[in-house]
């Protein structure tokens, strides 16, 4: 991808226009000259904005794995792909070249062909952040089946309902997992999950913690007997290029979590460019991306970005913070960590530690840091660029989501001049715009709006697996003829761009997208909850934590309420995960509603942060709650 490596802000800025003005040539010519290809397309784009309907690459034939792993054999073979990072630090490291990644993906590709997997399958995987991961996801890519990946943090119920949705035929799992102190019982959580998921046919389980489970005779094999006897070279599928090539769960802010289709050619070409121009990768890097592969960020940003780039990329298992405070600086310095990725919530949890704990270890190797997950505030920004960049790497704030599949707003290291807190420039090919509640553009800089894509990109999602509808209602009604991100965003004096925050009931705790509805749906479970209300408030930490608002079915149950804030926790914790329980919870007597019955939330929002000011409250059923909720704020 050398070709077209931005090297100048004069040069962005042609790149740019050009991208702009004839978008087709821009993408053609990217994708004609870095990738291999079994057939060319025959159109580059085809799209309705009205309907949602992309088409990228029309017609194109590819295996995204070739593209990955075959091509970089002959000059890059003996090249680190992968370097596996263990929890323990007293375990070694472990570092697959890519002649050997070809035969581990080819082997466990072979294996899922064995056990009756095929093109178009889905393939469930609930793995550690191991390397078993990364093998499972490319072997299914190579095959043509369809992965699923699901963060090994969900409860057996999250895992269920994401199973049970796009109807996996065969699971990926392990024994247990390790992260920092911990170790979690994953092979459990499959046994109850698949209580509720009859479509799973065999699951295959990872030997890593080594405790005793409970094995299913019929369904659940062993992985490493069948690896052993799996071939180390494997054929690749001939793939379309709008063939799927995995879905990705985020949260909604109604109802259940959104499956986001991703396909094959536009993933591809945009996850790799991206890549390459935004973590100016060279040749022999070492690049390190904190995110869990269960993540959008660890699937383009881990594993596809940089292997199509021919980069060494790593995997670690743990947490920043075990043993130490400061595990994050003996890797870089370790593995002479060339490009670092990691969300805000590391970094405010870091920040906090004795300084000594990033002073002992060199960090000189560093040459791009970057921040992804939620908008990174200044504090944050300054202690990263200042202790970890040390004032002469380049921070790059990425603005992007699942569903965009790549990063969309970002500076480029080098190149674009950066500015704290804001993901400053849009990325070539990418049109963002800011419009107001009339659905009007604001065309004038030093505004707020709601920020939307004017114009289709090639790695953008699809559709939700199983309800298009419900993709058209949520990214392109509410703002026709464009892509509505949900976030809102301002936009500076010389086009910078700030993102503001969620504009709707999404709320990133540590970097996770966590719907509101489905946490309440889980509290209202509890035999003693009327009703519920999540809202956000400040974390200093987590960026965002969560503030439950509880009407219980007798208010004579408010004298246990440390063991009912307990049990109402573990509600949320065996439904959703344990990312999703609540920092504070206030028992009420009702909640703000207007007279149709709607909860007004920003009046709770108000109050979660200390703020007395609610405006006009008179068109509420019952005004006097607000002062009440008020005063028994925790």
């Amino acid at each position: 991808m050398s070709s077209y490596s931005i090297k100048s802000l004069e040069h962005y800025f042609k790149v740019y226009r050009q991208s702009v003005r004839k978008p087709k040539k821009f993408w053609s010519k990217i994708a004609e000259n870095n990738f291999t290809w079994y057939r060319k397309w025959d159109k580059v784009v085809e799209y309705d904005m009205e309907r949602a309907e992309f088409t990228w690459f029309k017609n194109a034939k590819l295996n995204i794995t070739k593209n990955c792993i075959d091509r970089h054999l002959a000059n890059k073979g003996d090249q680190s792909a992968i370097i596996f990072e263990p929890n323990d630090p007293n375990e070694p490291a472990q570092h697959f070249t890519y002649s050997q990644l070809y035969a581990e993906v080819s082997k466990m590709a072979n294996v899922l062909r064995a056990q009756g997997v095929e093109k178009g399958d889905r393939v469930c995987i609930y793995l550690p952040m191991i390397p078993e991961l990364a093998f499972s996801v490319l072997a299914c890519a190579r095959i043509g089946a369809i992965h699923s990946v699901v963060f090994a943090g969900f409860s057996a119920n999250a895992l269920a309902t994401r199973i049970n949705d796009s109807t996996c035929k065969l699971l990926i799992t392990a024994d247990g997992g390790y992260r920092g102190s911990k170790t979690i019982d994953l092979k459990r959580i499959v046994d109850e999950a698949l209580h509720k998921s009859p479509t799973v046919e065999k699951v295959l389980v990872v030997k890593r913690t080594h405790q005793e489970i409970e094995m299913r005779e019929g369904r659940d094999l062993w992985l490493q007997p069948l690896l052993d006897e799996a071939p180390p070279t494997s054929r690749a599928e001939m793939m379309d290029a709008e063939d799927p090539l995995f879905i990705l769960y985020t949260s909604g802010s109604t109802g259940k979590p959104k499956g986001m289709v991703h396909t094959t050619a536009g993933y591809m070409v945009y996850t790799a460019y991206t890549f390459k121009n935004i973590f100016q990768y060279n040749e022999g890097d070492v690049y390190w991306c904190t995110a869990d592969i269960g993540w959008v960020t660890g699937h383009s940003y881990i594993i596809y970005g940089p292997l199509l780039n021919g980069a060494t990329t790593v995997i670690y298992e743990g947490t920043p913070s075990y043993p130490t405070h400061s595990r994050f600086w003996e890797v870089v310095q370790k593995h002479r960590v060339n490009q670092f990725y990691t969300a805000p919530t590391a970094i405010r949890s870091l920040a906090r530690e004795k300084i000594e704990y990033i002073q002992e270890f060199r960090l000189d190797s560093l040459k791009v840091i970057g921040s992804v997950g939620e908008p990174i505030n200044e504090e944050a920004w300054h202690w990263y660029n200042d202790h970890v960049g040390n004032k002469r790497c380049p921070l790059v704030d990425t603005w992007w989501q699942t569903e965009t599949g790549g990063i969309l707003i970002s500076p480029i290291p080098f190149v674009t001049p950066t500015k704290p807190t804001y993901a400053s420039l849009p990325f070539p090919g990418i049109q963002p715009v800011l419009m107001d509640e009339l659905r009007n553009e604001i065309e004038r800089n030093q505004q707020i709006g709601h920020l939307c894509i004017r114009y289709p990109w090639p790695g953008m999602a699809r559709t939700i697996w199983g309800d298009h509808q419900r993709f058209i209602d949520t990214y392109f009604t509410a703002f026709p003829g464009k892509y509505f991100s949900g976030d809102g965003a301002l936009r500076d004096e010389v086009g910078y761009y700030r993102i503001t925050g969620r504009v709707d009931d999404v709320i990133i705790v540590s970097g996770h997208n966590l719907g509101t509805a489905p946490i309440e749906d889980a509290i209202n479970e509890h035999q003693t909850v009327a009703e519920s209300a999540i809202v956000g408030f400040p974390h200093e930490i987590k960026g965002n934590a969560l503030y439950g608002f509880v009407v219980l079915k007798e208010t004579g149950l408010w004298r246990d309420r440390q063991n009912l804030m307990k049990e109402i926790n573990q509600l949320i914790s065996d439904q959703i995960g344990p990312i999703a329980k609540l920092d504070k919870i206030q028992f009420v007597s009702g909640l703000p509603k207007t007279r149709s019955g709607k909860i007004m939330r920003r009046i709770l929002r108000k109050i979660a942060v200390g703020e007395s000011d609610f405006g006009d409250i008179t068109t509420l059923i019952n005004p006097e709650i607000v002062e009440e909720i008020k005063k028994g704020r925790t």
